[in-house]
């Protein structure tokens, strides 16, 4: 237990490697991700204009480059960029959940970050609850927070908090371990991740909203 506590704090973030999950869960996961991803595409293809595919394109590469880039932060953990709600700000929520989607798949299959097993349950995570925590965050907190720059790091931040703990929940569902060890402990490391992912996403809104304005839907 000490041994795999020791892991879900240092090692595994918000990608859950396969065997960490058991088959109902792993089933579940899929299937809101599949109705999710569904959703996602009809609502894209409704409103997607072809112009907008090179800016998609770069926003994958980006996220997913910068996913490969791990900053230390404490303890011997490390973080780095997420990008669900950064995706989200750029490109708007549905599109945001198929590009990360893609991003999610393409490091299963190719860098084997994750696994196909749990592929469902890291899409939801990440994909679709991270964005749309974000996006609920962002644009309701509006009446009451008029700065879009500390919308920006909320979002940003207790998205990652969000899925973090959705994290907990699917690895006690699953029986992997109790919901009492891997709450604090993916609660606790990922507000030190949280914090970096909101900074670094906030320096990228602004540096867009400087030079690119119209790139960002905020």
């Amino acid at each position: 237990m000490l041994n795999l506590l020791n892991t879900i704090e240092e090692d595994l973030k918000l990608h859950i490697p396969d065997g960490f999950l058991d088959l109902k869960t792993s089933i579940t996961t899929y299937l809101i991700s599949g109705v999710s991803l569904s959703m996602a595409l009809k609502q894209l293809n409704k409103n997607f204009e072809e112009k907008n595919i090179p800016t998609l394109g770069l926003l994958g590469a980006f996220i997913f480059a910068t996913q490969m880039i791990n900053l230390p932060i404490a303890g011997g953990t490390s973080g780095h960029l997420m990008g669900g709600v950064l995706a989200m700000l750029i490109a708007g929520p549905w599109a945001a959940v198929v590009v990360m989607s893609t991003i999610l798949f393409i490091q299963a299959i190719i860098f084997m970050d994750g696994g196909i097993f749990v592929l469902g349950a890291n899409i939801l995570n990440m994909a679709v609850v991270q964005v749309f925590v974000g996006y609920f965050i962002f644009y309701k907190s509006k009446r009451i927070i008029s700065s879009y720059k500390i919308r920006t790091f909320l979002a940003a931040f207790l998205s990652m908090e969000i899925s973090a703990a959705l994290v907990s929940l699917e690895l006690a569902f699953s029986q992997t371990i109790t919901l009492s060890k891997v709450l604090p402990a993916m609660l606790g490391w990922h507000f030190l991740i949280g914090i970096l992912e909101g900074i670094i996403t906030l320096v990228i809104i602004i540096y867009l909203k400087k030079v690119a304005a119209d790139r960002v839907k905020i």
